[in-house]
């Protein structure tokens, strides 16, 4: 994801979990953002931030272009800049894959996709402790609550530089089972899923 700006967190006492989300997901919704920002709702808070910078910006686009010819003659597409929306949480990955008829995934607001119907996500982790720690720690948890199959981390900041594959979402207890660690210089297969078999070598990476 994109740096983080600053978070909104409305005050809001004595309320279940559930009425929590639902102040949230209101909120959400009535932003009126600057261009240039997007706003999450991740565990709890809604999270402001910019568009990223040029490296950023250069990894997604190659993954994009990548993705698209890997699912090329699939049902399944990458997107990039849209809703994945559960249980009244709301994160735009860098890319996800889903269906190539997006209709088939409505959420009930009509503001974005069905998490259950995505494949994969992929995040292209910005500078910074609090990006690392929404996109390594945070998101990961959301993700893997909503069950979704695959996540991606493309991580210049771990170590030299790595590619984290993580699988196999125990949605319970917000974790995932699988993980694997390439480092840069090496290839990341994706191992299921309608992208099985997809690269993150050096050729996305640089290195």
């Amino acid at each position: 994801m994109t740096a983080l700006a600053h978070e909104v967190s409305p005050t809001v006492t004595d309320h279940s979990a559930s009425e929590l989300d639902e102040v949230l997901w209101e909120a959400w919704k009535a932003m009126d953002l600057p261009e240039g920002y997007r706003a999450e709702i991740i565990e709890g808070s809604i999270e402001v931030s910019p568009t990223g910078r040029r490296r950023h910006l250069v990894l997604v686009n190659r993954l994009r272009r990548a993705l698209e010819a890997h699912l090329a003659g699939s049902s399944e597409a990458p997107y990039q800049d849209g809703n994945v929306i559960h249980q009244r949480k709301s994160w735009i990955p860098d890319l996800f894959v889903a269906p190539l008829d997006l209709e088939e995934l409505p959420d009930e607001d009509g503001l974005g996709v069905a998490a259950h119907g995505v494949s994969m996500v992929i995040e292209v982790v910005s500078p910074g402790r609090q990006n690392t720690q929404r996109d390594r720690i945070r998101k990961r948890r959301e993700y893997a609550r909503a069950g979704i199959p695959v996540y991606v981390l493309v991580d210049d900041f771990d170590g030299d530089g790595a590619v984290v594959l993580l699988t196999s979402p125990r949605p319970g207890e917000a974790a995932y089972t699988d993980e694997h660690r390439v480092p840069y210089g090496k290839d990341a297969v994706i191992p299921s899923g309608p992208a099985e078999g997809f690269v993150v070598g050096e050729d996305i990476t640089g290195a």
